[in-house]
């Protein structure tokens, strides 16, 4: 694989965009409006996000345990090749990215969502469509069970509060291993074993952004392993949250995925018969890595219409 040289020579955090266009075949014509911001929550700590385009942002996406904003990466490129005027925030979730790590480790969805509230207050303030992946579909339940009327529309990407406890073990496996890595080699060798899917280039592309390098040679990731996100019973709540909620809910699932089972559908169409179920084949929990384009697509067709809430 090689070995990449430091970080202070090999990596520039919005570099690496026309690489995620070219494989995917987006034509790229110079780097897009975006840029790194940061909202400072009520305990003095930082969440950071990249915001993408130069109007008022219209939507919030929040990725999954142990991911970071630029998992939206190509889906992003890809929204705004559909549409060069949309604007939209993703957010590094606490402990994520370059979000501050939380003196009491605590990232659960419920903890998660004050933070994330208070960064889509002070960055997207007039969104209205909320998207999350996993740990972040996760937070934007609790986030709507705080705040029911903040947003306009939903969609869980490949997430509910669950049914059958033991699922996505592998993924569990690979975000609870080593915390150090002797070489970027290791690091990426890793990362490639749990991704078989993906390619190399765009994995290498997410350690880069999701991982950091120290003087004497060595990696780790940026998240902060902390407490179990999720724990046995835990997530029975936000069941109740997805079932009172009454903004239009969009499930968009991987065909692929060991995290959304039938059970888990079937649940959450009981409790939402008006719940819309979407499947994308061929890809995994991460939708927005195997198949960002088609999660592109589906976005954008659910994205919300200009009205004045949006206009400056």
């Amino acid at each position: 694989m090689g070995r990449v040289p430091p970080m202070s020579e090999a990596y520039e955090e919005f570099g690496l965009l026309a690489d995620n266009a070219r494989e995917v075949g987006l034509a790229w014509n110079g780097r897009p409006a975006v840029v790194r911001r940061e909202a400072r929550m009520r305990d003095g700590r930082t969440l950071s996000a990249v915001v993408w385009g130069s109007g008022p942002p219209s939507a919030v996406l929040i990725h999954g345990r142990s991911q970071n904003a630029h998992t939206w990466d190509t889906v992003a490129l890809a929204l705004l090749a559909d549409d060069p005027n949309r604007a939209f925030v993703a957010v590094d979730l606490p402990g994520h990215g370059h979000s501050q790590w939380k003196d009491d480790h605590d990232y659960r969805a419920e903890a998660n969502a004050p933070d994330v509230l208070v960064a889509a207050d002070a960055l997207a303030p007039q969104a209205r469509l909320l998207v999350g992946m996993s740990l972040g579909g996760l937070t934007s339940l609790a986030l709507l069970g705080d705040a029911p009327k903040r947003f306009d529309r939903l969609i869980l990407v490949d997430i509910t509060p669950g049914v059958n406890p033991g699922k996505g073990r592998a993924i569990a496996e690979f975000t609870s291993g080593p915390e150090r890595f002797a070489s970027f080699d290791e690091i990426l060798e890793r990362t490639v074993r749990y991704n078989p899917g993906r390619s190399e280039a765009s994995l290498r592309r997410g350690v880069l952004h999701n991982a950091r390098e120290f003087p004497d040679g060595s990696w780790s990731w940026r998240w902060d392993p902390g407490r179990p996100a999720v724990t046995p019973g835990s997530l029975a709540p936000l069941w109740d949250v997805l079932g009172e909620l009454t903004l239009p809910l969009t499930l968009v699932r991987g065909s692929a995925s060991p995290v959304v089972d039938d059970d888990d559908v079937a649940e959450l169409v009981r409790r939402r018969p008006d719940a819309e179920v979407v499947v994308v084949e061929g890809a995994g929990h991460s939708i927005q890595g195997d198949r960002p384009l088609e999660l592109a697509e589906l976005l954008s067709a659910r994205w919300p219409t200009p009205s004045a809430r949006e206009r400056p």
